[in-house]
């Protein structure tokens, strides 16, 4: 039979979960105020970072990104998946979904580059604190972060860039959001090469990531060791535990999530739910790690808080 090439913006079917009578307007509103905490959380990081001068150094302005990031992530996601459980419509147009599943992908690869570019902010730092300023410019930091970006975007896009040379014979996208994976599984044509690629990507990502942020903190660890100021050590795991926090709760959701799809006794919701854990977790987590872990984004807050309060 003769493959059928759907039209650019031909419609889209997605797999819904399954929802118990009577459970759609609360499942609804949960999602709404998970949704907004995680949106008040991030835009407070955002906006504390671009008022208050004491934040505006190399380390914060590398740091803007993450809240960024976790905002595209979380509203690439959420929003459409909210609607569709509340409309009962499942439906989405190709070229939106091509560009849920590019934000998507661009928001997993900024996680890993952002918290590379901000383990060698610390690098430098901890190990060469009269070097800091010299070596972290403004020049600089404009480098790194537009390579954290550039970078991303030209991996991901490289991805999605394969895809337009496939024809598509299929209009049900497996799982309530669009990724990479879900509409490779539309074509009809060999997706070999767009699965090398797409794993060489992965690979890229994750090994520059990790070995930039191993080669850091095993040098941050070191400078730890050797120096006899322990005012100095306790600056150091302050700044250093905020981001070995969130790559933890990254890479441990990511995994379960990968997990997740190799187990043929995983329920399919199961495995739609794991699968949005890893862009609501993060943006959930990460501000408020955050807050905690560093004294002047915490002092900054509360100084804003007591003047509202005060005035």
């Amino acid at each position: 039979m003769e493959n059928k090439s759907f039209g650019f913006s031909s419609e889209l079917t997605l797999d819904p979960f399954v929802i118990p009578p009577g459970g759609k307007y609360p499942i609804f509103f949960l999602g709404i105020a998970i949704y907004f905490f995680g949106i008040s959380c991030n835009l407070t990081l955002l906006t504390l970072i671009m008022l208050r001068r004491n934040l505006h150094k190399p380390m914060y302005f590398i740091l803007f990104s993450l809240p960024l990031n976790d905002l595209i992530g979380i509203t690439a996601m959420l929003p459409k998946v909210l609607s569709d459980i509340v409309t009962e419509t499942h439906k989405v147009h190709y070229p939106l979904c091509v560009l849920q599943a590019f934000l998507l992908h661009m928001y997993g690869g900024g996680i890993l580059f952002i918290l590379a570019a901000m383990s060698v902010d610390r690098y430098v730092a901890i190990c060469m604190p009269l070097r800091y300023t010299s070596v972290m410019t403004p020049r600089v930091v404009i480098c790194i972060i537009s390579l954290v970006w550039g970078l991303d975007f030209v991996l991901i896009g490289s991805l999605f860039s394969l895809q337009t040379r496939l024809p598509r014979c299929k209009s049900v996208i497996l799982n309530v959001f669009c990724d990479n994976p879900s509409l490779l599984k539309l074509t009809c044509g060999n997706t070999a090469v767009n699965n090398i690629i797409g794993l060489f990507n992965t690979a890229v990502m994750q090994a520059v990531s990790v070995s930039i942020q191993a080669f850091s903190y095993v040098k941050i660890l070191i400078a730890c060791v050797v120096t006899r100021k322990s005012e100095a050590k306790t600056k150091a795991v302050n700044t250093c535990i905020a981001q070995l926090v969130i790559l933890i709760i990254f890479e441990v959701v990511a995994t379960f999530t990968i997990l997740s799809h190799r187990f043929k006794n995983v329920s399919a919701d199961l495995q739609k739910i794991m699968g949005m854990l890893i862009f609501l977790v993060p943006p959930l987590l990460n501000p408020i790690v955050y807050g905690l872990y560093t004294s002047e984004i915490r002092t900054s807050l509360l100084r804003v808080l007591k003047n509202r309060v005060s005035f």
